[in-house]
């Protein structure tokens, strides 16, 4: 199957593609390299997710948040790009977790994340290098950011 038909499966919603909110690009293309610059957490409606995990969220719904995120990613690739069939493979996500001082599952949060990205290209396409790493804040207070590197077909 195809990524196209693979997010279909899913039965997810894309949010609509987020605005820069400084001077920057949202993705790039250098080469058969695809980069997308951080997003955060969209909801379908426009509007973010906020909060601090830890604090006013736990670490399953910053799970959820991360899986915001990717489909954020994903509506961004699609504005671009077309098609996420025109994307081959993921390289590189780094996630960051906007958390208390304590919280130390940032992993298992970006794996909402990484999970879409997973069943979007298949186990070994959507499954590239990845780093979680906490955050003392992120921009509005949302829970999650994430950036991402893409081969492209």
């Amino acid at each position: 199957m195809t990524p196209e038909e693979n997010f279909a499966k899913l039965g997810l919603e894309l949010p609509p593609a987020p605005k820069p909110l400084g001077v920057y690009k949202p993705l790039l293309i250098d080469g058969n390299h695809c980069l997308v610059s951080g997003h955060g957490t969209v909801k379908n409606d426009g509007g973010l997710i906020i909060g601090r995990v830890g604090k006013d969220m736990d670490m399953d719904e910053a799970k959820l948040a991360a899986r915001q995120v990717g489909l954020a990613i994903l509506a961004t690739i699609k504005a671009n790009l077309g098609s996420l069939d025109k994307v081959k493979r993921v390289i590189k996500v780094l996630g960051m977790v906007n958390c208390t001082a304590d919280f130390e599952k940032h992993p298992y949060v970006i794996n909402g994340c990484s999970e879409l990205f997973a069943a979007v290209w298949g186990p070994d396409n959507g499954v590239g290098v990845r780093s979680a790493v906490g955050m003392g804040s992120l921009p509005n207070n949302i829970p999650v950011e994430i950036e991402a590197m893409f081969e492209l077909n």
